[in-house]
């Protein structure tokens, strides 16, 4: 399509075979899915410490944060949780175990939360992050997590410190991850 096309008209209908509204391309039939967006992260403990990064984006700018983030295209979801732990704290990190898999249908989030450690203790903010800081079990600002399923991944990691075989966690009871 050249640039300053007009975009191919789109209407919300059920296309043939399935069981809800889509965007379907008026012209050629083309379905235009939208699926959950999947987040991928991690809890990194470094001596009983644990790295959050303080946000430099919205939303939730200036909140504490573990790093996480979009998955991309063709990656893993441990190579995303990595790859987020170096761009948010320039983190090198490795991940022994799946802390959790919380979902978020409100904003359509699944988000899969490993657990980790630090392989150096280098790190700093990355350009999406304004500080990054080991905070130990009790200095964690509980008040200033940005979201609720951050106050989950840190409770359940908490739950498993020194298991070496655990089930992965989800939502708690009754929890959706609204504000």
């Amino acid at each position: 399509m050249s640039r300053g096309a007009p975009s191919p008209p789109f209407a919300l209908r059920v296309p043939e075979g399935d069981n809800r509204e889509r965007e379907v391309c008026e012209s050629c039939g083309f379905v235009n899915y939208v699926n959950p967006k999947v987040v991928v992260g991690a809890v990194i403990a470094h001596e009983n410490r644990i790295l959050l990064c303080r946000r430099a984006i919205h939303p939730r700018k200036g909140f504490w944060t573990i790093p996480a983030g979009y998955m991309e295209e063709r990656e893993t979801t441990e190579h995303g949780a990595r790859r987020e732990a170096q761009e948010e704290a320039l983190a090198g990190i490795e991940i022994d175990a799946m802390l959790a898999v919380y979902n978020i249908p409100r904003i359509s989030q699944v988000q899969v939360i490993y657990r980790a450690r630090l392989v150096r203790p280098d790190f700093g903010p990355g350009p999406e992050s304004l500080e990054a800081r080991l905070f130990a079990w009790d200095e964690i600002p509980w008040a200033d997590l940005a979201f609720p399923s951050v106050h989950w991944a840190l409770g359940h990691f908490r739950e498993v410190i020194g298991k070496s075989e655990f089930s992965v966690r989800g939502n708690p009871p009754g929890a959706t991850g609204d504000y």
